[in-house]
């Protein structure tokens, strides 16, 4: 049985950082591409980032290309998303969940509605 496991989420001020963690059990995590997602208030789920499992790349939406960073530690069989430069529109709940292949480099035009598991939130405020 497939299952992440989100952390690292917290209330940070704008300008500051966090590292997420997605700890993936019941497969071996680089066989599978993986994306970050986020759900604001309101909103549909949005990819945010995506590693892919044939060569490695990274995947990013506009709005966050240039400020997080997605990597794999396959010895942990864990991907994070290192956020840098915060800012309080990136307030959402995070998720991670595998994509296909095809999907990871556009990532950034995925949007998916419903209700996800239990995530880990973000807050940026001051």
């Amino acid at each position: 049985q497939l299952r992440f496991v989100e952390s690292g989420g917290g209330l940070v001020q704008p300008g500051g950082s966090l590292r997420l963690s997605c700890a993936a059990s019941g497969f071996t995590l680089d066989r599978r591409s993986i994306g970050w997602f986020r759900q604001a208030p309101g909103k549909e789920h949005e990819g945010v980032s995506c590693i892919s499992s044939s060569d490695g790349g990274t995947y990013y939406a506009d709005s966050v290309k240039g400020r997080f960073t997605i990597s794999r530690d396959n010895a942990k069989n864990t991907v994070y998303l290192q956020m840098n430069s915060l800012k309080p529109e990136d307030t959402a709940i995070y998720y991670c969940a595998p994509l296909p292949p095809s999907s990871c480099a556009k990532v950034g035009t995925i949007k998916i509605a419903g209700s996800w598991g239990q995530g880990t939130q973000v807050t940026v405020s001051s």
